[in-house]
């Protein structure tokens, strides 16, 4: 057993390898300050999650001062929008934290404004190591020759299935299904159950960007969109009539029931989001879930990429060294992967990745779907998220729910979208 599962996680790391040593971003940004000269200093680091997440993290704290007992760590974490409006707040106050949690979205945008550290010189000094990531993870967060983070897991887009629901329509998800095939079974499961086949996914920038990457575009270019007024017109015409039609869920129903998921929450069959997130639905959820692959145009291409969460410094900080050492504890340590398993994504160090042994059904299904997307080669480099993408994700979420609730026209609602995104962009150039 123990071997057979070694053969299975060296071929995933092989073949996602192949996929990710091009992953990279461009934009700018900024590092220095000197540590403590060894004297005891406190740093502080924020993230976002719930309960749960911050409970695996406060375990995990508590084995770094006990390794490094002159380093205290003061933490913070909120609902995702509550913290990056905090955070936005802090670094424009000249207050940020020395830790945060990251993504992608956000890189660009503080970047410019020099609030992330440049990690490169405390991998030099010996004190942050970049060996060991899966390949090309460790690349995640380099911009122009500066390293801005390092991830802690990986995730890919997947789509969420209550099994229950689809076993009783005699719906089967496939490797390679279409379009048209996932379509024709949430018209069948709204037939057979009286459940909406799928909670809407046309307010998920990410939905629509594996859309138009199977079309040889993408949601975000190096520095604007990808797309024109006309495809999302198209795309948001559809979601409406779907809507109407009871295919897709009642977006007043949906909203009322927030956070929990439509899934979760029996008013969907399915719906897009990302796959480590599985873990959601099993706790919020009365039903069984599983991960089903994402419907293609071709039969062939998903468009679909491995993200990630990351631990960035930040530029203020008065204690480089301590802020690079309590990142490499944290992305390197065994023990660390053992408490936190797949709560960010999938681990993203060997030391990690091997020391977790997914036990309850939920991670050993989010680690059997990367292994399956890395060994079927569907795997890209990510697309650059320009500085004013963070904006822009919020301005796609917010219309396209104003538009479900009748608020606003597709046409509307798309005016408003590129208008928003115009100016999102000119802020942040």
């Amino acid at each position: 057993m123990r071997t057979s599962r070694h053969v299975e996680r060296r071929t995933f790391l092989k073949a996602a390898g192949a996929s990710l040593a091009t992953v990279g971003l461009t934009a700018a940004g900024c590092g220095g300050g000197s540590g403590s000269a060894g004297g005891p200093v406190t740093i502080r680091y924020a993230w976002w999650g719930a309960d749960d997440r911050a409970k695996k993290i406060n375990q995990s704290i508590a084995l770094f001062e006990k390794k490094y007992p002159k380093i205290k760590v003061k933490t913070d974490f909120q609902p995702y929008l509550d913290f990056w409006k905090k955070f936005n707040t802090q670094a424009a106050g000249g207050n940020a934290p020395d830790v945060i949690q990251n993504a992608v979205t956000f890189l660009r945008k503080y970047a410019a404004r020099n609030v992330l550290l440049d990690l490169n010189p405390q991998v030099k000094a010996g004190n942050l190591s970049t060996d060991n990531f899966r390949s090309g993870l460790e690349k995640f967060a380099e911009v122009d020759g500066k390293l801005l983070g390092l991830p802690v897991g990986s995730n890919s887009m997947g789509y969420i299935i209550d099994e229950k629901v689809y076993d009783k329509a005699g719906v089967t998800p496939e490797y390679g299904w279409t379009w048209d095939d996932w379509y024709a079974g949430l018209q069948k499961i709204k037939s057979k159950t009286g459940v909406a086949g799928d909670s809407g996914p046309h307010s998920i920038m990410y939905y629509y960007d594996l859309k138009l990457r199977q079309q040889g575009k993408a949601f975000f270019t190096e520095d604007g969109l990808g797309f024109e007024e006309s495809d999302l017109e198209a795309e948001w015409t559809e979601a409406m009539k779907r809507t109407r039609s009871g295919v897709y869920a009642d977006p007043k129903r949906v909203e009322q029931i927030k956070p929990k998921a439509a899934a979760a929450g029996g008013l969907s069959a399915g719906e897009f989001t990302w796959d480590n997130f599985t873990v959601r639905y099993a706790a919020e959820g009365k039903s069984t879930y599983g991960i089903a692959p994402i419907p293609t145009t071709d039969g062939k291409k998903t468009g679909q990429y491995l993200g990630s969460l990351m631990l960035s410094g930040t530029a203020r900080t008065k204690h480089p060294k301590e802020v690079a050492t309590f990142i490499n504890f944290m992305v390197h340590d065994p023990e660390v992967g053992r408490i936190m398993g797949y709560d960010r994504g999938v681990l993203s160090t060997t030391e990690q990745f091997e020391a977790f042994e997914p036990t309850d059904k939920v991670s050993k299904q989010i680690s059997a779907y990367e292994t399956k997307i890395a060994e079927t080669g569907v795997l890209e480099p990510i697309t650059p998220h320009p500085a004013g993408a963070d904006v822009i994700e919020g301005a796609f979420l917010r219309l396209a729910t104003e538009m479900s609730l009748d608020k606003a026209s597709p046409g509307e609602a798309v005016d408003k979208f590129f208008s928003e995104a115009k100016t999102a962009f000119t802020a942040n150039a």
